[in-house]
């Protein structure tokens, strides 16, 4: 089993989105049995499965102080991967987590502010040891901030090449527990979460 952590500690990056579109994503892509573990204390992504008609991807709920003993067991149950969504603060939750990552994917909106807070996320990351990856999320079209702000994380670290804009459907496809390949799977940001998930998976398979 892999396990993939979205963290940052800059809240409204789309952690929760995120870990909701890439979860149907790979079990669309045969990459399943998948988990999702809502480790944030607002509860949205639980939130959000709760609403879903579709039973996958499957919803664990763990205890922090034994996380690593319940990744063991969903191991060995049979599940391929485990996505794991995280509060936006620095605490030992977000510590205890990154323990167990093996990859750590880190959401950034193409924001002077945001780009100034990823540095809390990457010495987390760092500390714990574990690869990481930037996403940017929510960028405008056509807007020369993205690019800048690649540049800008390509200084930390590796940077996803794919880039997930700002659109609609994101939003409303979240509303009812589904994403926005299942509303139409033929959309431009459907095309994006697939494009994102394939890199993805790439990068788990050399962990």
């Amino acid at each position: 089993m892999r396990t993939l952590v979205i963290a940052s500690q800059k809240g409204g990056v789309g952690k929760t989105t995120l870990v909701g579109h890439l979860g149907v994503v790979a079990e669309q892509s045969g990459a399943g049995p998948v988990a999702l573990i809502d480790c944030d204390p607002q509860g949205s992504l639980a939130s959000w499965w709760n609403e879903r008609a579709a039973e996958a991807p499957l919803f664990a709920s763990v205890a922090i102080a034994n996380l690593a003993g319940h990744l063991q067991a969903l191991d060995e149950a049979g599940i391929k991967l485990a996505i794991i969504d995280t509060p936006p603060a620095v605490t030992d939750m977000i510590r205890a987590v990154l323990k167990v990552a093996d990859l750590v994917l880190i959401p950034t909106r193409p924001s002077p502010h945001d780009l100034r807070a990823v540095g809390t996320t990457v010495e987390l990351v760092e500390q714990a040891g574990k690869k990481m990856v930037f996403v940017i999320n929510g960028a405008a079209a056509r807007a020369k901030i993205a690019g800048e702000a690649a540049v800008a994380l390509s200084q930390h670290g590796t940077v996803a090449p794919v880039t997930l804009y700002q659109r609609t459907d994101f939003a409303s496809s979240m509303i009812d527990g589904r994403t926005v390949q299942e509303i139409d799977p033929k959309s431009r940001s459907a095309e994006e979460v697939v494009a994102l998930w394939k890199y993805v998976s790439a990068q788990l398979r050399k962990t």
